[in-house]
């Protein structure tokens, strides 16, 4: 296909039946406006926020009491307020269906599988919301868990938020001072955990650590049963019980929801935690809910029965993002273990049995797959694929042309980025707009997304800090333990005066979507030449022999140069003219500037427990610095292999 060409456009059909055509048409006659395009109405929902916002809850059927104001404060980002006078519970908005159909279907590799109805999701909700109120738990206490992707996790999550309880999670590969990091900053009244868990086929114990954990927190501890004996562990607690002996006795009856404010606190997320103690970002129930829906209803066009489905653990705020699919009446896909377990194939036959309608997973993995040899598009039967989205680091181009020429020629592709900061997307799809190759779609709805330059002048067409002008719902309520906002402002507020600014490195298209160059703090910056470390992996990692990479910016004789480390496929070494290869490719792909002064093949590339690479903890061993909270990473021992390495005259 043409570089000229998109990848994938929308029939004229599509787009007039599409959610986002919909919506438009609707808040252009409640507001008594002409919206002719997409353009005038993402201009019209950030100049508009109040009613913009408004038509979002009116129009997804918010349950709650709306109030009588929509947004006060709305010049000054850090005072502005959404919805003052509201009141909402976020468990009773996912929790609006009922009846016999599935509303969660899950798979632990090839070792579990269950499914749950609507009314089987209530009936565990309300015997857990029973036995959280009987342990004293109440409005702004917290629960934390350390627990796998199944559907327990989401009933617990649920019954926590049913009585305004803080919810926080991390997933149960996290070691153990991982796990204390974050919740021991915020003091949980409840810790659940599971078992045990699978991983790549292989039975995982978590005995030891959570004894440990559960012996730091000093806090009642609920054991899941899932992959090991819960009644053991349990036992050997001091303050231990199962769920099962907890939730048995208790007769399920209609769950009670607390009604709370607007800016009630939610989630807890932590930030990756790499150069530090993990950040806890403070996420409210009702700006959460009115993102996800906007992001779900419109950007995404999930309806009432689709099968949706995001590859993530609960570590990632993904599993956030994918939750509320439950308030647009999706049906969930859970799957928790390796995509690669016990095949490549695990996730593309879930996904032709359950009948997918939207696949999210990272940019990781969809490489991992055209690496692998996988071709989705010649041996899966996966007709009722219509979205397709990428996130957790930039999807190459390549990546683009993979999904159209080895998963499915006629499915819409939505690289979208956002984050933990604002447990949602600054970027992400349209279904009304062509799919551009190495382009995310559009900037969200209601979202006054914009490029820098360090001046603080929007640019267009070079690259630049993306920042946010103007105040949203789902910005954090704040940092926990942070009771002056000292720590908030300093994270997204010192760059620009009353202006959110995210921390990557960004360019808009000629096509107005954008492409997310990386994070502005690993950005190099060689001969004080800005580049961006996406560029470089975009070129590297077309070359079969390499099968992934990480770039850092090494001080050098009063300068930076480039330095690239590779992950060859197996058996392969590099030498002179692989070298020389790669160099080519990055100099004719992207530019001489790129091109890195020093090239070293390494057996592993440090990542968080997302799947993020970590350039800036490499950049610090490189130097001889410390790395200040390894347990972040989910192979810290990786580290190592960068450290004190005589190529780099270290």
């Amino acid at each position: 296909m043409s570089e000229n060409m998109p990848l994938w456009v929308p029939t004229e059909g599509q787009v007039a039946s599409s959610s986002m055509t919909k919506f438009r048409d609707f808040c252009a006659i409640r507001n008594a406006i002409r919206l002719p395009n997409h353009d005038a109405f993402h201009q019209w929902s950030i100049d508009s926020r109040g009613p913009f916002w408004s038509a979002v809850w009116d129009f997804c059927q918010v349950r709650g009491e709306k109030g009588g104001r929509d947004l006060v404060n709305g010049d000054v980002m850090l005072d502005a307020r959404f919805f003052p006078d509201a009141t909402l519970n976020f468990a009773e908005n996912l929790l609006a269906k009922h009846g016999p159909e599935d509303a969660l279907i899950f798979r632990g590799e090839d070792k579990v599988s269950y499914r749950w109805s609507w009314d089987q999701l209530h009936s565990t909700v309300s015997k857990l919301q029973q036995a959280f109120r009987a342990l004293g738990i109440g409005k702004g206490d917290r629960i934390s868990a350390m627990m796998p992707n199944i559907p327990e996790t989401i009933a617990c999550m649920l019954a926590a938020s049913s009585i305004g309880a803080i919810w926080s999670s991390c997933s149960p590969d996290f070691g153990e001072q991982g796990v204390l990091d974050r919740f021991g900053q915020i003091e949980p009244k409840l810790f659940i955990t599971c078992d045990a868990y699978w991983y790549n086929g292989k039975l995982q114990d978590v005995s030891h650590k959570v004894r440990s954990v559960a012996r730091m927190l000093g806090c009642p501890v609920m054991v899941v049963g899932y992959a090991g004996d819960a009644e053991v562990l349990a036992a050997s607690l001091a303050d231990g019980r199962t769920m099962d002996a907890v939730t048995s006795p208790l007769i399920a009856k209609p769950v009670e929801y607390e009604p709370l404010p607007f800016v009630h606190p939610l989630y807890i997320l932590f930030s990756s935690g790499t150069t530090g103690v993990p950040k806890c970002i403070v996420h409210s129930a009702g700006g959460t809910l009115l993102q996800h829906l906007k992001e779900h209803r419109f950007h995404c066009g999930v309806g009432d029965g689709d099968r949706l489905f995001y590859f993530t653990t609960c570590g990632w705020m993904m599993w956030n993002w994918l939750v509320s699919g439950l308030a647009s009446g999706a049906t969930l896909c859970l799957f928790d273990g390796s995509p690669f377990a016990p095949s490549g194939n695990v996730l593309w036959d879930y996904a032709a049995e359950e009948r997918f309608a939207i696949f999210g997973t990272s940019a990781k993995y969809i490489d991992a797959v055209r690496k692998g040899g996988i071709e989705p598009l010649r041996t899966h039967d996966i007709s009722e694929l219509r979205l397709i989205t990428s996130t957790g680091s930039p999807l190459a181009p390549d990546g683009f042309s993979f999904v159209y020429e080895g998963i499915k020629p006629d499915v819409q592709l939505a690289s979208i980025s956002g984050g933990t900061d604002i447990v949602s997307c600054f970027v992400l799809g349209n279904p009304a707009r062509p799919v551009w190759k190495g382009e995310i779609q559009a900037p969200g709805l209601g979202l006054a997304v914009d490029v820098w330059d360090d001046e603080g002048r929007p640019v267009r067409g070079v690259k630049g800090e993306l920042v946010c002008t103007r105040a949203f719902p789902s910005m954090p309520v704040g940092f926990w333990n942070d009771p002056g906002g000292a720590k908030y402002r300093a994270a997204y507020f010192e760059r620009f005066d009353n202006v959110w600014c995210h921390g990557d490195y960004a360019e808009w298209t000629q096509h107005g979507g954008m492409i997310i160059h990386g994070r502005s703090d690993a950005t190099l910056n060689p001969g004080g030449v800005r580049i961006g470390t996406a560029e470089i992996y975009n070129q590297v990692e077309q070359l079969r022999e390499v099968t992934e990479a990480i770039c850092i910016g090494q001080d050098w004789e009063n300068d930076v140069r480039v330095v690239l480390f590779v992950r060859l496929a197996p058996g392969l070494k590099l030498d002179a003219d692989l070298e020389k290869k790669i160099k080519a490719k990055i100099r004719t792909g992207a530019s001489p500037r790129h091109v890195p002064a020093k090239v070293i093949q390494v057996a592993d590339i440090p990542r968080t427990k997302s799947g993020k690479i970590v350039e800036l903890a490499v950049r610090e061993v490189v130097h001889g610095r410390p790395v200040k909270n390894k347990e972040a990473l989910a192979n810290p021992e990786a580290l190592e292999l960068y450290a004190g390495l005589q190529t780099l005259g270290v």
